[in-house]
């Protein structure tokens, strides 16, 4: 039987992780670690007129973090708290309940349900004292202790439905 030479292991090892420091970098999360990681991004938008967003976002969003609405348009964090103060000001009661949080090496997949009152024009659909409750989906990736990117997906065409209904 010939004795096992870790040396080639080693240096297999040593190569990959030279070639993908990410992936030798990334950090395992567990799920509570994942919950308190995300807690103060979701807790700007929940009344988000009530809170100092920009607080918020400095303690949970990195300097160069982005926000992807698609694969190619992004948002950084100043826009961002720009937006969720105009929904703030639409949706005063606006809610986001996380309903499941599942973790993957350094990213934190995020299964949530949005609700509101908006108190103004809705994407067109004029005030009418109805409320809506979608799902969104969020994959935040955690960088240095905070979130870098975020790609989201929410069910607007659900709100739009909801508040159109007669």
């Amino acid at each position: 039987m010939t004795p096992f030479n870790s040396r080639p292991v080693f240096a297999i090892a040593l190569v990959v992780a030279a070639l993908f420091p990410a992936a030798a970098s990334a950090q395992s999360l567990t799920v509570e670690q994942a919950r308190r990681q995300v807690a103060p991004f979701y807790e700007m938008l929940n009344q988000p007129a009530t809170k100092d967003l920009k607080a918020l976002s400095e303690q949970a969003l990195s300097p160069d973090w982005k926000s992807y609405g698609s694969e190619t348009e992004f948002k950084g964090r100043d826009a961002f708290v720009g937006q969720v103060t105009g929904f703030g000001k639409l949706i005063p009661d606006l809610k986001w309940d996380i309903k499941e949080v599942l973790v993957d090496g350094n990213r934190i997949i995020v299964r949530s349900e949005a609700s509101g009152t908006p108190v103004g024009p809705f994407f067109g659909v004029p005030v009418g004292g109805r409320s809506f409750k979608i799902m969104a989906i969020d994959i935040h990736t955690i960088k240095d202790g905070k979130a870098n990117t975020a790609y989201h997906v929410e069910d607007w065409a659900s709100a739009v439905r909801q508040l159109s209904a007669r």
